[in-house]
């Protein structure tokens, strides 16, 4: 099976060029064509000779997967269904605002979390999607030309694949890739702590960390990780991290019915996040087939929202998006596999 140029920084580029006794520029022609051109052969790279097409015919591919599903929603949401390298599937949203379009891209196949209320967590970890596949999510989208915002908080943890991550943002953000702003990127954690780290280092995209519970039991039940790296823990280390004026930090906060929605919820998520200059994002729970919670009322989360706010702490609802087309991450994409 042949290489896939597509997903290959200017470094790897470089490197290969060399290798085929080709001039160290091709690799920026390269580039150009992979990252800013809507071509689909290495024959279209028509700056090339026809000597420097031919060598790398012989050891690579082109590189990009077409989505073998769609699924619109009334209110214009989109789901795409993508396949991997693994023959699994995996999910990209497509989000359509006033003014903007977001693609909310997997990082893995499945994933190891084990959260309770992901469906994603009831496929079990299937593999790693290398930063090619996690491009290819925006590239061969219907609105390709119109993504204004990316997302990653589709299937799986990005830190559990870090380096495939980083090698993504660095084909979004970099010159010879897409040139967009780390500053419409979002990348989404669980807490996994070294991989956030590095990921502060080396990127400045925007963090998000999904939160849920501010008490240690409580959120152990929902999400495992809270053994390794507990949310004070996490928390801890954002408040010592210098993130700018430009840089946000945000939390996401999906709400359950009994659980996690009571004025003691809000003394202690005030008491964690005192100090920080950061936003809840409050996520109304879509329900998840063999899962207990539920989503509360309209009425609990606007006043769930109105007391943090009241507490200082910037708290917004998203706005739910896609109900009708399997809005729960990781749903459309198991049902594919069981078929």
């Amino acid at each position: 099976m042949k290489e896939r140029l597509f997903g290959k920084t200017l470094t790897e580029l470089q490197e290969i060029v060399i290798q085929l006794g080709l001039p160290k520029f091709t690799a920026k022609q390269i580039t150009d064509w992979l990252y800013k051109k809507q071509i689909s052969e290495i024959d279209e790279m028509t700056n090339l000779s026809k000597k420097a097409r031919e060598l790398l015919n012989e050891r690579f591919e082109y590189g990009l997967t077409g989505y073998t599903k769609v699924q619109a929603s009334v209110d214009g949401t989109k789901k795409y269904l993508f396949p991997t390298l693994q023959s699994k599937f995996i999910e990209t949203a497509m989000i359509p605002e006033r003014d903007r379009k977001t693609v909310c891209v997997s990082s893995q196949v499945g994933c190891k979390m084990g959260c309770l209320f992901c469906f994603t967590a009831k496929q079990g970890f299937q593999g790693q999607l290398s930063a090619g596949e996690i491009v290819n999510q925006i590239r061969s989208i219907d609105e390709v030309d119109e993504v204004s915002n990316i997302v990653y908080m589709g299937m799986g943890e990005p830190f559990d694949n870090l380096d495939q991550v980083l090698k993504s943002l660095e084909i979004l953000t970099s010159d010879w890739g897409y040139a967009m702003s780390p500053r419409r990127i979002t990348v989404s954690t669980i807490g996994i702590i070294p991989g956030m780290l590095t990921f502060l280092e080396k990127s400045d995209a925007h963090l998000a960390v999904s939160l849920h519970t501010p008490f240690h039991e409580e959120r152990q039940k929902l999400m495992p990780v809270q053994v390794a790296y507990p949310i004070d823990a996490v928390v801890e280390e954002i408040k010592s991290w210098d993130f700018g004026r430009q840089r946000r930090v945000s939390f996401e906060y999906i709400l359950f019915e009994g659980l996690n929605d009571s004025d003691a919820h809000v003394a202690e998520l005030a008491r964690l996040l005192s100090g920080l200059r950061c936003r809840i994002n409050l996520i109304r729970f879509h329900p998840v087939p063999g899962t207990p919670l539920k989503s509360p009322g309209e009425q609990t989360i606007q006043r769930f929202k109105d007391a943090l706010n009241d507490k200082g702490i910037l708290t917004t609802v998203r706005a739910s998006r896609g109900q009708d087309i399997y809005a729960a991450c990781g749903l459309l994409s198991t049902k594919e596999l069981v078929k």
